[in-house]
């Protein structure tokens, strides 16, 4: 069951998120698991750094489960310790403060591309389906080195990693398993053409024997997880979050400086991702006022703990002066998200073109100008739409 929260643009969230104050309390799971959710700030930060609590143990096959769309077992996001760290050195150059700020111009001629569209089109639009989804689509398929005129269909196939709903197990199976065969393909191909991307960097890797094939191809899907439909749903649901204050709207305009320390709070605030993936105790730990028995699973939400008032002064409010304070929306520790330079990136750019083209955006005057996905491991929406 999910309570739509009404006084910020948090849309619909489950009742385990929303309900009580307890810094850790127990809950079930949508698939009927039994864990523990961690919502403080501080205790959060503790698990996610804590050895005592296993990735690699909740990707074991009948460990606990939130929902079917976790990374599989051979997944960098599913592994611990030296075989993590391994992986995570692999791919962590092409993540590196200066390979991102490379990037910054190609993201940048790739926003004006589509804001010219929409422009063209306008006034009116649709952000989500006219620059928050085929943006980082775009960013991912040139990083990784998947030919633009393949990135359409490789859209519809990308979006079954995310998918939770129980409708048509077959087409699902049958989606995730040609998604692994296209990423088959596109290692070979790449092996005959080397080209300077990703994907060509860990064939070279697996060719050196740091690399299994299957650990090859499931890195490849595990960024394209990792990096696409959280890119898709901060940037939509922190243009909402704009669009809902219209005082921060219209500082912003006038002062475009503050974009940067406004996107932390964009971050910090309204995250796409509101839940980490599970992690299992290996041994008896104490968390605040329970202990957490071995076996048992925990989860983090970044969304309370980003939220919590014995941290962050004003909690509730979009501060443009920022806080001292991280916010917990990337993670934190040794499995903190690799790819949060470029999602920043791309929702920095994205903000500074728009409220610099068009300073006088505001949400559609129709009934539903705001659609929520629904099904989706991630917080998102499916339409916005927008005038000028």
């Amino acid at each position: 069951m999910t309570t739509p929260h009404t006084d910020t643009p948090l849309g619909p969230l489950p009742d385990f998120i929303t309900d009580g104050t307890d810094d850790i309390v127990r809950f079930v799971t949508p698939v009927g698991d039994t864990m523990w959710l961690v919502r403080g700030y501080a205790l959060g930060r503790a698990v996610l750094t804590d050895k005592r609590f296993s990735r690699s143990r909740a990707a074991l096959p009948g460990g606990p489960k939130f929902n079917d769309a976790e990374p599989a077992a051979d997944s960098m996001m599913s592994m611990d310790g030296e075989r993590h760290a391994k992986l995570r050195r692999i791919v962590s150059g092409a993540f590196s403060t200066g390979r991102i700020a490379a990037m910054a111009s190609h993201v940048e001629k790739l926003t004006d591309q589509h804001l010219d569209e929409i422009a063209a089109h306008g006034p009116g639009a649709d952000f989500v389906a006219q620059l928050a989804a085929p943006l980082p689509l775009a960013v991912l398929c040139s990083l990784l080195g998947i030919p633009p005129e393949e990135s359409a269909r490789f859209r519809d196939r990308v979006e079954v990693l995310f998918d939770i709903t129980d409708d048509n197990p077959h087409d699902k199976g049958r989606r995730r398993t040609a998604l692994a065969t296209y990423m088959k393909d596109l290692v070979d191909r790449k092996r005959r053409q080397p080209q300077e991307d990703l994907l060509t960097t860990l064939i070279g890797a697996h060719d050196r024997g740091a690399l299994t094939t299957n650990e090859l191809v499931t890195m490849g899907l595990t960024l394209l997880m990792a990096g696409y439909e959280t890119t898709v749903g901060q940037l939509g649901l922190s243009v909402l979050s704009l669009l809902t204050d219209h005082d921060v709207y219209e500082e912003l305009v006038a002062r475009p400086e503050r974009i940067a320390p406004a996107v932390e709070e964009l971050l910090r605030l309204n995250p796409a991702t509101p839940l980490t993936f599970p992690r299992v105790a290996v041994e008896p730990v104490r968390l605040g006022n329970v202990t957490v028995q071995a076996g048992e699973a925990v989860m983090v939400a970044p969304l309370h703990g980003n939220r919590d008032a014995t941290v962050f002064a004003e909690p509730e409010t979009l501060r443009l002066t920022g806080h001292d304070t991280a916010h917990l929306t990337f993670g934190h520790g040794v499995h903190r998200c690799l790819g949060a330079p470029l999602a920043r990136l791309q929702v920095r750019i994205v903000l500074e073109h728009l409220l610099r083209r068009f300073p006088t955006l505001r949400l559609a005057a129709v009934e539903e100008p705001v659609t929520w996905k629904e099904g989706m491991a991630v917080r998102g929406l499916s339409r916005l739409l927008v005038d000028w």
